[in-house]
Formats: C-alpha cells, structure tokens, sequence
C-alpha cells in the first residue's frame, strides 16, 4: 500500500499494472477505489496547502502515538 501512495504522488502519478492488479487481489474493487480516493484526497489537501503556505497549525503539537505492547502475549 504504501507502494502505490507513492506511486501515486509522484509527479507524474505513475503505478504499475502488476501492484494495482496486487492491490485489487487483496483489497477487492471497492477497497482498491477507497484507497486511491483516500490517497488523492491527502495529495490534494497539501498541494492546496502548500499553494496558499499552510504551515502546521499545532493540534497534535506535543502528541504521541501509543504503541501496543508486544512483551505482554494477548
């Protein structure tokens, strides 16, 4: 997946047959056409961003993602 994100925003948006074709396998025609909006709409959201110099805004200033704990069996 991460793959096709960058293949997708490279100018030009380029992705091989053979990782869509993979990508379509895993996540089905519905998951793949979710993936790639989720995409585009993340590439279009900085470009815009960048055009009128968005600059981060602080809401997750100071944040951090827990990780699971992997020592600890489920």
């Amino acid at each position: 997946m991460l793959d096709y994100a960058a293949a997708l925003s490279r100018t030009p948006a380029d992705a091989s047959e053979e990782l869509v074709e993979a990508l379509r396998r895993e996540l089905g025609d519905e998951g793949l056409v979710e993936l790639t909006g989720s995409i585009a709409w993340e590439n279009f959201r900085a470009r815009f961003n960048r055009g009128f110099d968005v600059g981060p805004q602080g809401f997750s200033e100071g944040a951090a993602c827990a990780l699971p704990d992997h020592s600890v069996p489920p």
